[in-house]
């Protein structure tokens, strides 16, 4: 007999703490898989759009994660759209799929300037491309990287409910929702 390499699966407690334990773990590890979730949105003209972004911060207690993006880049055009969203962890070594619906609300000017100031002037320099990400170039480098704070945002995204598939020898499956108080469900996986 086998031992279970993650018993924490086993139990919906321990399940929802190890993902946000997970979560947690990607803000400050840059080699941890939370570190770079998929993030998709819907476009204006009602396509879904995905790209990896990187996990800025995660409040289990809040039920937030924060990502940071250009204000002018197409994902906060899509956001003013739509504001709905999903992410997606996978996490091979846990043998975790986590998949989060959220809310986002998009922080900018005052609210972010704290975050601005905290942020390394070599990544500064990600707010401010210009010209203003996603227009047409003739050429691969014809941009110039400009640290705008106005450019500067926050994406936080308010978490409504988390879907969690171990896929280890047994698979389980459940979901967890803000509204239930994250008690939790399983679910046939």
């Amino acid at each position: 007999m086998t031992t279970d390499p993650h018993p924490w699966a086993a139990d919906l407690t321990l399940l929802h703490a190890q993902v946000w334990t997970r979560l947690v773990r990607g803000v400050g590890d840059r080699h941890a898989p939370a570190r770079h979730p998929t993030l998709a949105t819907v476009t204006p003209g009602g396509l879904p759009d995905l790209r990896t972004v990187v996990l800025r911060a995660a409040e289990s207690g809040a039920g937030t994660l924060d990502i940071h993006t250009d204000l002018r880049s197409a994902k906060v055009a899509a956001l003013r759209h739509c504001p709905q969203v999903a992410l997606h962890v996978w996490d091979a070594s846990a043998q975790l799929q986590t998949r989060i619906a959220a809310t986002v609300d998009i922080l900018t000017g005052a609210a972010v300037a704290a975050l601005w100031a905290r942020v390394p002037q070599t990544s500064q320099a990600g707010y401010g491309t210009q010209p203003e990400p996603g227009t047409p170039i003739a050429h691969a480098l014809d941009y110039a990287k400009t640290p705008d704070p106005a450019s500067f945002a926050v994406l936080r995204c308010t978490v409504h409910s988390i879907d969690a598939l171990h896929l280890g020898p047994r698979h389980r499956r459940a979901r967890f929702d803000r509204s239930d108080n994250w008690h939790g469900q399983w679910l046939s996986p």
